[in-house]
This record gives C-alpha cells, structure tokens and sequence, in this order.
C-alpha cells in the first residue's frame, strides 16, 4: 500500500504497509517502521542492536463502513553500551502509551460524541462502550479540567439534586458565559471549600455573587469573599412568597364549611400562584376574582404576592427599600402567620435582596444550567462514573445534550 496513503488517511508517519488482510468486516493493515535507529537515542553510540519485538493492534479509522486495524510490528532496541542502560521498544507517532486505538481514532470518536451517545458510536465503530468513554474522558480532562479562573469577576452559586435521597452537589457557574467553574459534593460550606482555595491561590478578585437564600451560602461567600456584592436572587424570593401562598390556600380550602365556595376555589392553584398579568382569558379572569372576593385572608395574600414583584421594578434603590418597607408592613398587619413570617425574612435579608440594584445579576442562568444537568442526567439513566460526570459539567456550556450513557 501506497506509504502516502497511509499517511493522510490514518495519519500513519514513516511506516510502510508490508500486508493487508480482509476478514469479514475488519481490514487489517500490517505496518513497520522503515528504517531501524542506527544510534542510541540516549547516548549517541552505534552500539546499538534489535532486541526482540511485539505485535500490537490498534483501531483506525473506518473506511467505507469496515473497521480498521493497524497491526504493528513494534521493534525493541538495546544499547550495548556498558555505560548505557538504553532497551525501550521504538516510539510509535500515531498512539499514546498503552492505548488501543489511533489519535485520528480518538477525535473521530469526539466528533461522533457530539451528536452520538455512547453506545451508539461504541456499535457504530465496533469497540466497546469503555473504550468510548475512556476516549471522551481522556478528552474532557485534557480541555476542560481544571476549569480557568481568568478573568472571572461574576459567578452564581446554586445547587442540584444528584439522586434521589437527598444527594446533592454545588456548583459555580461564571454568569458571563455560563461556564461551570466548580462543581463540589453537598450543599453545605464544605461543598465550596476547594474552590475558595483556588480563587485565594490564583488571586482571583471576585466582586459579585448570586445565590439563593441558603444560609450555607451565605456563610461561606461572608468567610470567604466579604468584600464581593452579594445578591440574593429575586426568582427565590417570589418562588418562596409563593409556597407561603400556598400554603395559606390550602388551608383557607380547609377551612372553608360551604360547598358552593369550596367548588369556587377548587382548581384555582394556577391561577392564584400564576402572575396577574398574564391572565387574558375574561372567564378565568372572573373565576379569580370570584375566589378572591370569598375570602379576605386569600384576597391579602394574593395582592401582596402580586405587589411583591414591585420590589425589583423600581428606578432605584432607595425607590425599592421604600416599596419593600412598605410591603413589610402591610404583610405584619395582615395577621396571616405566613405573610408575617414572609415580612421577617425580606427583612432579615434585606441588604441582599436591595443589592440587586447594586450589580443587576442573578441566578437565573445557573437555573438553566440545572435544567440542562437534569436532561442530561434523565437521557444518560444516571452516572456511574463520579468524575466522568464532573468532566460532562464542565464541558457542558459547549456541547449538546445527547443520551451518552455514563
């Protein structure tokens, strides 16, 4: 076979093919080096003499729908220098170390991987699902981890839900791009402790951070990166008034003796804990106010709900202390516990809620990246490999989601 052929289709420099075999679907290409070394690589000397050699097989890229095998005569060399310990087997260009495949092999796999998932593209090519994997992760590990610092002045935290059974982990995700920095086990102050590590050794100058509510957050952003505006997350804050809210229809539901107004507010949930303003419909919009106007305790706690996103609408931050100061004390004189404890928490977090005025962020974009991890968790059923898992994160904000099985 023609050596220039060899070349640029398998990427297969200075060897020449001495047989080819076809056995079924495989081709099988026998290669060697065409000229032996003639000096020690390590002294220079010409005492230098075959020592044996072995066969390995390695997988090439496909040609016409056949699997490929490269079948490589590896010669070993011995120095017989006396002051030379020199016997290594000759340097082969087209693999790495022990690997059974080729490196065109191994970015045709990648490329595959980007629309493939893994067993797909182990039966496309006839290898096996490890192979594909190691492949990818050998991959990932080269361009993704760890991820970089540079630069990187905006982050959001937040956390997942691995499995079920309470099994979490954190991550941090640069709100300029969307790229996930960190990746920790849990949600506590623990789960950050590695990535405070390396922003203090790469002296990285973080000046602000979104997070919820989570009291393990704030402690450690307080430890750790005092100096940086802390804003805690509006779509938490609502998200929040809105389980209040629902908890107090639940029990107004309860409560409620008559059967004509239990009909009224049955099936309201939507419309109670939906945004006033997106309804258009007159027949919803009337079967609200029917609910609203049979219960003073749900009507309050509705208009506050609704009045609550004013917060956030204001033209500064002084305008938005005042409609939050306001909102406090119309929630403390409702009497409802729920509105009152919803009061006490806006107040106690209060400088990280008016802070958003300070630096316009949130955690919205790492709620997308939650969404995305749970796709990709549901299309792979699960990982089994941790750090495999970890590697997809980081690679996450660049690749499709496919059903890559981990």
């Amino acid at each position: 076979m023609n050596s220039s052929f060899l070349c640029h289709a398998w990427g297969l420099y200075s060897l020449e093919c001495t047989k080819e075999e076809y056995k079924g679907n495989t081709i099988i290409l026998h290669v060697q080096s065409k000229k032996r070394l003639s000096a020690c690589p390590r002294c220079g000397k010409r005492h230098f003499v075959k020592n044996g050699y072995r066969i390995r097989d390695f997988v090439g890229l496909p040609v016409g729908g056949k699997k490929v095998i490269i079948r490589m005569k590896v010669q070993r060399y011995k120095c017989k220098n006396e002051e030379c310990d020199y016997d290594q087997q000759e340097n082969i260009p087209f693999a790495t170390g022990s690997h059974s495949y080729t490196h065109r092999f191994a970015k045709y796999v990648v490329e595959l991987l980007r629309g493939m998932t893994l067993q797909d593209v182990a039966n496309h090519l006839g290898v096996t699902w490890d192979t594909v994997k190691e492949i990818h992760s050998t991959y990932l590990e080269r361009h993704y981890s760890p991820p970089s610092l540079k630069g990187v002045r905006n982050i959001g935290i937040d956390e997942f839900a691995v499995k079920k059974g309470h099994v979490y982990k954190t991550i941090v995700v640069y709100l300029d791009t969307g790229r996930i920095l960190y990746v920790g086990d849990g949600k506590g102050v623990d789960a950050l402790e590695r990535f405070w590590r390396r922003v203090r050794l790469y002296k990285v100058k973080i000046e602000h951070i979104a997070t919820n509510l989570s009291s393990a957050f704030i402690a450690s952003v307080l430890e750790n990166c005092p100096n940086a505006v802390h804003v805690f997350d509006h779509f938490h804050v609502v998200k929040l008034m809105n389980e209040h809210f629902d908890d107090i229809r639940r029990k107004v539901y309860a409560m409620e003796k008559d059967i004509n107004k239990r009909k009224v507010l049955k099936g309201t949930r939507y419309l109670l804990l939906g945004n006033g303003e997106d309804i258009f419909d007159k027949r919803h919009k009337t079967r609200l106010n029917n609910a609203l106007a049979m219960n003073e305790p749900l009507s309050k706690a509705y208009y506050l709900k609704e009045q609550l996103r004013e917060i956030w609408s204001q033209v500064d931050k002084e305008q938005a202390r005042a409609v939050m100061d306001d909102w406090v004390d119309q929630a403390r004189e409702s009497k409802i516990p729920q509105l009152v404890k919803m009061a006490a928490t806006l107040s106690a977090y209060r400088t990280g809620i008016l802070a958003w005025y300070d630096c316009r962020i949130s955690t919205g974009k790492v709620e997308g990246i939650n969404n995305k991890i749970k796709v990709m968790k549901r299309n792979a059923y699960g990982f089994r490999d941790e750090r495999y898992f970890e590697l997809r994160l980081y690679a996450l904000h660049e690749c499709r989601i496919t059903r890559n099985v981990g």
